[in-house]
């Protein structure tokens, strides 16, 4: 199109798009993930390896997971337990090692750190705290739990949480159930993930490092709020779960720690009450107010009882006071000491805790308490047990006091 000089040469919109609009053959836009290092053959990947990458990314490989992050490696000597479900998890991970010291008698969980966390609040962070629990068991009474890291996906705890008066049966049938969760001050805290390690899996005296994904195991709602039909099925896992784990079972209350010796030359038995751990919190502000009672059942006379001090406001109090009852060792065979921790109210009927009789009629860690006992006079022997929610039934059958 020709134009007299002067005039402004007008050009239709058609033209107007048809001018430098074809510079060449369309390439292909490169995608993300071509310039990360691929796992193995996979959908997206259309089955590359990572050694397949183009060679001009070479400066973009990545460094060891470990150095990007700060990460330490562990100890040695420490055995390692590490997976990965998904790479892009969308719940985190978590890192901590874990040490049965057989000797103490003692459950080391050091909690390290967490990566990767969901986020949980409007600012896209969170605010996460580490919870462990012992199961099957009373929450309560074994909950340990960390500190709270503010306003961070990948926090870093380095905390150390002991659980006291582990023995080789809980090792063999127990389970920790490591939660993390996101603290709310204005409404009710956040599950993110939980984690459970049976404790067949540790070896005693030697530490094992783990570095694992969450998992979305969120726990029942409480019977209140739950729905008719979520409170009967809810009714129904329990009833499972105690029919898995045998007739019979009694909720745990936490732990006694008891010395017996049975003195030839003072032809009696001495009962030490060292300490519990674990109990169950009793009073609104999540402690208890625990002291211990001791009987020798039967007690026709009614004049076995011994009683410790009140220890306030603690779920691990230690006592250190020793009774002594004044018996011949043969007559000591048919006997049966009760003992049973209680929590101190004013003004009210006390609470009881728990409980666990020792004797011939025992079963399990506290019969073979007994029966050393009085096959090894003069020798003091201590030992960890269970205090339950109810007596035995050899122990309940007895005239009380």
């Amino acid at each position: 199109m020709r134009g007299r000089r002067g005039d402004r040469m007008t050009i239709n919109i058609q033209e107007h798009m048809a001018i430098n609009v074809c510079p060449g053959p369309i390439r292909p836009i490169r995608q993300i993930s071509d310039y990360f290092p691929r796992r193995g053959p996979g959908p997206e990947g259309g089955g590359r390896d990572f050694r397949e990458a183009p060679a001009r990314l070479a400066p973009l490989a990545l460094a060891p997971p470990a150095a990007l992050l700060g990460a330490t490696t562990p100890e040695e000597g420490a055995e390692v337990d590490s997976y990965d479900s998904d790479d892009t998890t969308a719940l985190g991970m978590l890192e901590f090692d874990l040490l049965y010291d057989q000797a103490s008698c003692t459950l080391h969980c050091s909690i390290l750190r967490a990566k990767g966390l969901k986020p949980m609040d409007f600012n896209g962070l969170a605010d996460p705290y580490v919870k462990l629990h012992l199961l099957p068991g009373a929450c309560k009474a074994n909950k340990l739990k960390t500190k709270t890291q503010r306003n961070t996906l990948n926090p870093v705890w380095n905390e150390d949480l002991t659980y006291s008066g582990i023995t080789d049966d809980d090792i063999t049938h127990k389970v920790l159930r490591i939660s993390v969760c996101d603290e709310d001050k204005l409404s009710h805290n956040e599950f993110i993930g939980e984690i459970r390690v049976p404790l067949r899996r540790l070896k005693p005296s030697q530490k094992k490092h783990f570095n694992i994904c969450l998992e979305r195991q969120v726990p029942l709602a409480s019977p209140s709020s739950m729905s008719a039909a979520l409170r009967g099925i809810s009714c129904y896992l329990k009833e499972l779960e105690q029919a898995e784990q045998g007739p019979g079972l009694l909720e745990e209350r936490g732990r006694i720690l008891l010395s017996l010796s049975y003195s030839s030359r003072r032809r009696g038995l001495l009962v030490g009450i060292v300490r519990c751990a674990h109990l169950a919190a009793m009073d609104v502000n999540g402690y208890s107010d625990p002291y211990v009672k001791t009987y020798l059942r039967p007690d026709v006379d009614k004049k076995s009882k011994h009683k410790t001090c009140v220890k306030k406001k603690t779920l691990n109090p230690e006592f250190n006071e020793d009774f002594f009852y004044e018996m011949e060792l043969s007559a000591l065979a048919t006997k049966t000491l009760e003992v049973t921790v209680w929590d101190y109210d004013i003004g009210k009927s006390n609470d009881f805790i728990g409980g666990v009789s020792l004797g011939p009629g025992a079963r399990g860690e506290a019969r073979k308490h007994w029966r050393d006992c009085l096959q090894q006079p003069d020798a003091a022997l201590e030992r960890w047990h269970t205090l339950t929610s109810e007596l035995p039934p050899a122990a309940g059958a007895l005239p009380s006091a």
